[in-house]
């Protein structure tokens, strides 16, 4: 049984009693409503997991060693996606107070009996196979990397992978997919305005929605996050239409993240470093976790030791937060010095918050 927790509510997910490609893969084949998927794509096998209490979790499976970097050569839209970094970012993100990632847990699943056997998708079905090596694999369609020579194997049955809990339907909750403004090239030569204009944020600053609303922090934030994983790959951001223009961001599909511990992609901070702006109460709690008492690598080696496929990041990883989260206040840093702190810190009315708040949350974190 798999548990997902958070912010005091629990999913609950009995063995599977069903399984099915996700609605990327489908769109692919011509079998689903196309009008219904945020993202009609996708380079990666992932499936839908439903479980017997009608609870749904999108499955991502194991294809690197925790110890294999991304190959220097390997462009951002060619990585793989891993299921630990799925994992490690919704802890993560928790620590970091943001909770913008849906709950994410790591587990063993039997890919003969949990997916083969119930799976009603003749299509899934005839893609399974017995290796040389006699483990079960089996592979998906999709545009790059979904051939047999990408399948994924049990061992011999058993595969590891990420379950993240669905977010509501779009008929329940509607949300708005929208265009990263700070989005990269997926061309092999391309550069984009923000990569060669260093007063490109001017310009997005005159923008609706960036021109009045905490959009723009929201999106800063999202940087920072995703700098300190190292995920360059967010070409869009996803938001919850019932909120308006000032909803948080989801952050979805991490898997990207965690790939280089021995790199920290600068250009992934360009929102924060090329504005200069941030909220109080995030450069707050970065701050707290630049204390050798609440040591973020500490505090997420803690806290990913709750997961059942515990270890979930090799130690060059976590050691690889610290030295980013240096870089992000030494950005903030030069952004005050040139700019003032009045112009730097933004200070939101709706986040006020008593001074000693991020420490006691990150205290009932490490306190389970």
């Amino acid at each position: 049984m798999a548990i997902l927790q958070e912010q005091g509510w629990t999913f609950s997910l009995p063995f599977s009693s069903f399984s099915d490609y996700s609605q990327d893969e489908k769109a692919l084949l011509g079998a689903c409503d196309c009008t219904q998927i945020v993202k009609p794509s996708g380079v990666h096998l992932k499936l839908v997991l439903r479980f017997s209490d009608f609870g749904k979790a999108m499955f991502k499976p194991m294809r690197q060693q925790r110890d294999e970097e991304t190959p220097a050569d390997f462009f951002y839209f060619i990585d793989f996606q891993r299921h630990n970094a799925e994992i490690a970012a919704f802890h993560l993100d928790r620590i970091l107070d943001f909770r913008r990632v849906p709950p994410t847990v790591g587990r063993l699943v039997n890919v003969t009996k949990e997916i083969l056997e119930v799976t009603k998708n003749e299509i899934l079905q005839s893609v399974f196979f017995v290796s040389p090596a006699s483990n079960v694999c089996f592979f998906a369609k999709c545009p790059y990397m979904c051939k047999t020579e990408y399948a994924v194997c049990g061992n011999p049955h058993l595969l590891e992978g990420s379950l993240s809990a669905f977010l509501p339907s779009l008929n329940l909750a509607p949300r708005l997919s929208v265009p990263n403004p700070w989005i990269r090239s997926y061309s092999l030569a391309g550069k984009e305005e923000w990569e060669v204009n260093p007063l490109y944020c001017d310009t997005v600053k005159q923008i609706y929605p960036y021109n009045s609303s905490s959009r723009l922090l929201n999106i800063i934030d999202m940087a920072i996050f995703d700098f300190l994983i190292g995920n360059m790959d967010r070409h869009h951001y996803e938001m919850f239409t019932k909120f308006g223009d000032d909803g948080f961001l989801i952050h979805l599909d991490n898997a990207r993240g965690f790939g280089r511990h021995s790199q920290d992609e600068l250009s992934i901070l360009s929102p924060l470093s090329q504005c200069c702006r941030i909220k109080k109460k995030t450069l707050l709690h970065l701050q707290l976790l630049a204390r050798a008492d609440y040591r973020l690598s500490d505090v997420m080696r803690e806290s990913l030791l709750e997961d059942q496929l515990s270890p979930i990041l090799t130690e060059p990883h976590l050691l690889a937060l610290d030295r980013r989260l240096q870089i992000i206040l030494q950005t903030v840093e030069g952004c005050v010095e040139a700019h003032g702190e009045q112009s730097v810190i933004a200070t939101d009315p709706a986040e006020q918050s008593a001074p000693d708040s991020s420490q006691a949350n990150l205290d009932k974190l490490r306190a389970g």
